[in-house]
Formats: C-alpha cells, structure tokens, sequence
C-alpha cells in the first residue's frame, strides 16, 4: 500500500465501513446505527451535581431501577470546584428520557440535567492500547498506523508499545479495529466528554 508520497506502507487497506475523515481512518456506520430498537436511540446526557460522597450511587441507580445500561460514563470536577459533571451515553426513547430527568432531579444532590441529543456538540474519548511487539516489522507498522490515526505512542519498551488515541468514538473504535490484527494486551477507555459549542453553557 502506498501514501500520499509515494513510499510504501506496511499498514494495511482500511477496513470495510471506514472512510477517511480530515485526514483520519474512521467507521462510518450505516444511517440508523444509533437506533436501538423501536424509538430507541443513544443520548448523551450531561448532570450537575453537588461534589459530595455517594452521588454518583445514587444517580446510577435511577438508571439501573430503570433496566438502562450505561453505554459510557465520565465524571469529573467542572470549573467550580464544589459541583461535578456526569457524562452518561444511554440508549432509550424520549418520553423515558422524560422520566429519567424528573427521577434525577428529585435527587437532593442534583443541580441541573441536560439531554445533548439534539446539541450541537464537542465530544471526546481517550483510549490508551497496549499492543504485543515481536519484531521490527510489527513495531514499524504500529508507528505507521499511529500516524496514520494521529495517535500518540506514549510508552516502548522490548515486547510492547503503548498508543494513546484522542477523538470521537468512532476514531477510537477505528483504531482498535486495525490494531486487531495484533495481540491487544490490555485497552482502557475513557467515558465520552462533552461541551456544546457557542455560547450555549451546559
């Protein structure tokens, strides 16, 4: 396979459902992928709430009372320092939604419930993959997939390399795609973070 110089590359064609987005790899999937069933589909929920022990529990069990299971989860402290965002990806249809948000505002801790659906957002996931080396080769074209994905390898050493991969999900599931044809040692997400654009403060 060659690149755009003309040398040659070990990194092997893309997979099929990928295409390449801003000079990156990444799974397209098909119109309706987020549909789950019915009038199910994936929302992206932001919750304020008041940094004190046992709130994330607490929030958490409204979902699973409810039989949602959590496609991703961050948590983290928010520009002041006495109040912390939850980020949950969720599959469901809108009027449980409804629900969901009433039931977590009834919590004493929660400050303000936000549904991204329909925002106009940045989103981001961090991955780090540790991948087995067994030879020159096989190291030379980890590198070339890290170039090509704009990853970062961020630990080497005689039998591993490390890769830290920053995007959407879909750049991160990309990755993970190709680096498949090796031994993946070990691989850590990140729940999915986000922001609205503009001056929308969420």
């Amino acid at each position: 396979m060659s690149n755009q110089n003309g040398t040659i590359s070990n990194v092997p064609a893309q997979a099929p459902g990928m295409e390449m987005q801003n000079g990156v790899p990444t799974i397209v999937s098909a119109a309706g992928v987020n549909v789950m069933s019915g009038n199910e589909k994936l929302h992206t929920i932001s919750i304020l709430v008041e940094n004190r022990p046992g709130v994330l529990a607490r929030v958490s069990h409204v979902f699973a009372r409810r039989g949602f299971n959590l496609e991703s989860l961050a948590v983290s402290r928010t520009e002041d320092h006495t109040v912390s965002r939850i980020t949950i990806v969720v599959a469901g249809d809108d009027e449980a939604f409804k629900q969901i948000g009433n039931q977590l505002l009834k919590l004493i801790d929660v400050i303000k419930v936000i549904d991204h659906t329909n925002d106009n957002l940045v989103g981001r996931e961090l991955a780090l993959i540790k991948v087995h080396v067994d030879n020159a080769a096989t190291r030379a074209e980890i590198q070339q997939l890290a170039e090509l994905f704009r990853a970062k390898i961020v630990a080497v050493d005689p039998t591993t390399v490390m890769l830290e991969v920053t995007g959407k999900a879909d750049k991160v599931d990309a990755v993970t795609t190709m680096l498949q044809q090796h031994e993946i040692l070990e691989l850590v997400r990140t729940g999915l973070v986000v922001l609205a654009r503009g001056e929308k403060q969420t």
